[in-house]
């Protein structure tokens, strides 16, 4: 099971709950241009100790901890999170373009995952454990633009869901999307502009099945 935002989330939480632009961000932590924070966004750097000082120091409510890794709360002494959230015992793969017209199955909550939507299981063979056929996915609706290297996601690709880790590659506008089975599926090379739609796979937990 993961939970971590990656660094470039990180920043973005950040800029959400101070209601502030990426450039406004930079010009507080004293940066001459907004192109350092770009970077981190890239994947060329992560989230230095140094920055997370200086984010720190300018938001003492910052958990320092979790700016460096993305583990526990953005903000020191936050509660735990108790919200329930829907969850459809229905298969991405067949359900997830129907989303807004489904009756959900029951409400979930889970105090040690956060930054969820929904939960919706999946049986994708190029992703779930072999040991396990089928994943819960705890997911959360993002734009196009927010698609980061590293992280897996459910995209509608042509019309057709699709679960896969994303990589992207510097320079290139080509995506690679890559199974965890990479030995029965290989990767898949798509362009940006053939997602429609995008739900980030915060968490996943394998289902045991009798």
């Amino acid at each position: 099971m993961t939970n971590k935002y990656n660094n470039w989330e990180r920043i973005l939480k950040i800029i959400e709950w101070r209601g502030i632009t990426l450039n406004r961000l930079a010009t507080l932590l004293g940066m001459s241009r907004v192109e350092g924070l770009y970077n981190i966004k890239r994947g060329n750097y992560g989230i230095s100790p140094d920055l997370a000082n200086r984010l720190c120091e300018l938001f003492p409510q910052l958990d320092r901890t979790w700016l460096l890794s993305g583990v526990g709360s953005m903000l020191l002494g936050d509660k735990v999170d108790t919200a329930q959230r829907p969850y459809y015992r229905c298969m991405v793969e067949e359900c997830i373009l129907n989303l807004n017209e489904l009756k959900h199955s029951g409400l979930v909550s889970m105090p040690c995952i956060t930054g969820y939507d929904f939960v919706m299981r999946s049986s994708s063979r190029a992703m779930c454990d072999k040991q396990c056929a089928v994943s819960d996915l705890f997911l959360r609706s993002v734009e196009i633009d927010e698609i980061v290297q590293g992280n897996e996601y459910v995209l509608i690709v042509d019309g057709e869901p699709l679960w896969r880790k994303v990589r992207i590659k510097k320079g290139s506008d080509e995506w690679r999307l890559v199974a965890r089975n990479r030995s029965d599926c290989p990767d898949i090379f798509i362009s940006p502009l053939q997602v429609s739609k995008a739900w980030r796979v915060v968490a996943r937990l394998a289902v045991m099945t009798s």
